[in-house]
């Protein structure tokens, strides 16, 4: 199952950087629920996370590349995240590692979460 779900967050990834919500809601459950980084708290639903990306982009170009896995105990997975957040003219806002935690429900994403990466 660990295969199944790195493709789904590969999709997820790279429609998210293509800027294709169609494709990136695909990977996910009608009702997920879903960490608001940017403005912080939770959003639930496709529309909800289309009009937060809708908001998030036409204010900052947000990259996000997945590097490692990790499935955890309780049977989400860990995956770290390389972050790079950039203003509409092209400034670094962030550029890091950050950890999206999922978990999934028939194949799809149901919830992610964000952690901080200790150092």
């Amino acid at each position: 199952m660990l295969n199944h779900y790195k493709e789904v967050i590969a999709k997820a990834y790279n429609a998210f950087n293509e800027r294709n919500i169609e494709n990136c809601l695909s990977t996910m459950q009608e009702d997920v629920q879903w960490s608001k980084a940017w403005e912080g708290g939770y959003i639930s639903g496709h529309e909800e996370i289309r009009q937060y990306w809708t908001r998030q982009w036409a204010e900052i170009n947000a990259k996000v590349e997945p590097v490692g896995f990790v499935e955890r105990d309780n049977g989400s997975l860990e995956v770290l995240v390389q972050q790079n957040v950039k203003d509409l003219q092209g400034s670094l806002i962030f550029d890091g590692l950050v950890k999206h935690v999922y978990t999934f429900e028939d194949g799809l994403i149901k919830t992610m979460n964000i952690e901080l990466v200790e150092n």
